[in-house]
């Protein structure tokens, strides 16, 4: 996510601190959060994705997402 769009969601979390936001400013502010929390979760799924977990007899398994049956 881009610098700029982040200094907004922090400008319009400070105004709704002084103020209440328009309707607009709730519409962006609504807007910026989720491309946020998006970009948060595609960002942690491919850290994640690459992660592995050494047993302690020096085998390495890659990370399962919950529900799915481990390799063989």
């Amino acid at each position: 996510m881009e610098q700029t769009k982040l200094e907004r969601i922090n400008e319009l979390a400070r105004l709704a601190k002084e103020r209440a936001l328009t309707a607009e400013e709730l519409r962006e502010r609504d807007a910026l959060r989720k491309e946020y929390i998006a970009a948060w979760r595609a960002s942690t799924i491919a850290v994640l994705e690459n992660t592995y977990v050494q047993t302690p007899d020096g085998k390495k398994h890659k990370l399962q997402r919950k529900g799915t049956l481990p390799e063989a």
